[in-house]
């Protein structure tokens, strides 16, 4: 009998939740259904609108919500309604989540932040109940922001992944999508969310009357960064050699997250050399960091090693230096820094909003030159793997061309990309390509590789002095400039200077003549 009472109270119990929930009960079965959205304060919030720089399109969209709510009756006098919702639309790192910040510093209103992800839960029906919990919250407290960062974790298109209409992701879509323009009225509740991948979200999240607004947030153009740059730089103590204009010019493509970084970086390295200021070669050292990566000092490598990589990165340089429209060289290495044993970075001369058939042609041959330089002077037998990545962005590259940019005659003016979704999304949007134009697709991506490969050849016969002179020069300095390749071209030294050779050993912490990072001790302006 013991074991029976048991499990009846067991089963009254759960009989009891069951009911105590469908009758609203505070937070749902055990708490689960309680909204994570958190009323945030003028003590948790420290950013305005004043630290948000280089984005002037979407603050100014932004601003105007916030100056409706502090002063509805300047815009309603006309009819006009405040927007139910915005959707900021950007790659990571542009800003989106400071703008969040910066309104909810400004609006002198309740901020609720939440993350999609916060919604779902392993249990049925918690993911709604948080919907339903968070808007009954902010309707007590209107007029009042909720902002939904990372709003593509639940707001997927439905009908598309495993669970098909039972999935608990699509039952809290269903209930967000009631709540933000449902018969019940939300005035004075503003929606405000955040993505990177729009292509994924419902349309009927996406509709007017949900988010009456999509605000693009892109990455900075030479303006914008140098704008946020300055808001970064009011932060740390600036050399009087350091010109922001110069940096905002060599950073093309950088997010306001990798300046941000890019600003955090040098003031660590002028740190390090006990350096009362942030000079410009702490800027650019950062700047290789963040481009290039870490170098690795301590990676043994053989005399042999040394030379290969002097070759393969001299081969890049020479045929990029040789090709039509290819961008400026900005510096060489034969040191390893990240994964690379060396590498040439190429900067843009401004910021680029399209590409040519020429230059993507550029960009392979380039991409060829570090292998054939290797088959040059060490024979085709003796050939190394360093290559694979090179491959790997030359095919990724004619693949492209071939599929997307319809710039393959044979394929004609055609979208044939297939890349599909994340795992299990849409199934069947992957266009279908029969085997013989896939055999196409394939000949035509060889013969893009192959005339880059033919080219880089080409270039390096010609030029066989030039990538000895400059393979000698790595192996002397290790590190060359743009300018710097140039004179070592010409037959010159490095610099105007006669340069020391870099010291290859790595010195101890506190050795004579070192900080305690092991760099060599710099004199103080």
């Amino acid at each position: 009998m013991g074991p029976f009472i048991i499990g009846f109270l067991l089963l009254l119990l759960m009989l009891y939740l069951q009911r105590k929930q469908s009758q609203g009960g505070p937070g749902g079965l055990f708490g689960y259904g309680k909204s994570r959205a958190r009323l945030l304060t003028e003590d948790h919030i420290k950013v305005t609108f004043q630290d948000v720089a280089g984005i002037d399109e979407a603050k100014e969209e932004l601003e105007e919500i916030v100056d409706f709510l502090k002063n509805p009756s300047v815009f309603s006098r006309l009819g006009g309604k405040i927007p139910k919702g915005a959707l900021l639309i950007g790659p990571p790192g542009t800003g989106k989540t400071l703008l969040a910040k910066a309104i909810a510093g400004e609006a002198n209103v309740p901020f609720y932040t939440i993350s999609g992800s916060d919604f779902v839960e392993m249990f049925v029906g918690v993911g709604a109940s948080r919907v339903r919990d968070m808007f009954q919250q902010a309707k007590k407290n209107a007029p009042c922001i909720v902002f939904i960062d990372e709003i593509d974790a639940v707001g997927r298109s439905r009908g598309i992944g495993i669970g098909g209409g039972n999935d608990e992701r699509e039952q809290t879509l269903n209930q967000l999508l009631v709540e933000m323009d449902g018969f019940e009225m939300n005035d004075g509740v503003v929606i405000i969310a955040a993505t990177n991948r729009p292509d994924v979200l419902d349309k009927a999240l996406l509709r007017p009357g949900r988010f009456d607004r999509q605000i693009v947030v892109p990455p900075p153009d030479i303006i914008g960064r140098e704008k946020i740059l300055q808001v970064h730089a009011r932060k740390i103590a600036l050399g009087a050699d350091v010109d922001l204009k110069v940096i905002a010019r060599g950073t093309p493509g950088f997010s306001g997250a990798d300046l941000a970084n890019l600003v955090n970086e040098a003031a660590l390295i002028a740190a390090r050399i006990r350096r009362n200021f942030v000079s410009m070669v702490d800027f650019e050292n950062a700047k290789d960091k963040v481009m290039m990566g870490s170098e690795r000092r301590s990676m043994v490598m053989t005399d042999e090693e040394k030379r290969l990589t002097a070759y393969h990165e001299a081969g890049h340089a020479v045929v990029g230096l040789n090709l039509p429209q290819h961008d400026p060289i900005h510096k060489a290495t034969i040191i390893p820094r990240g994964r690379a044993l060396g590498l040439v970075l190429s900067l843009p001369e401004r910021d680029q909003l399209t590409v040519t058939l020429t230059k993507f042609k550029s960009k392979i041959a380039m991409s060829m030159g570090g292998r054939v330089a290797e088959e040059i002077i060490f024979g085709e037998d003796n050939i190394t793997s360093g290559a694979a990545s090179d491959i790997q962005q030359a095919t990724q590259l004619a693949r492209a061309m071939v599929t997307q940019y319809g710039m393959s005659d044979k394929l004609g003016k055609i979208d044939y990309s297939t890349e599909q979704d994340t795992y299990l999304g849409k199934m069947n949007s992957g266009r279908s390509i029969s085997p013989e134009t896939q055999e196409i697709i394939d000949a035509e991506v060889r013969r893009l590789v192959d005339e880059g490969y033919q080219k880089a050849k080409s270039i390096l016969k010609e030029k066989r002095q030039d990538l000895e002179r400059l393979a000698q020069g790595l192996l002397e300095f290790e590190t060359l400039t743009g300018d710097e390749i140039a004179r070592v071209i010409e037959g010159k030294k490095p610099t105007p200077e006669v340069r020391k050779p870099r010291e290859t050993k790595i010195l101890p912490i506190h050795q004579k003549g070192t900080n305690i990072a092991g760099v060599p001790k710099v004199k103080k302006s």
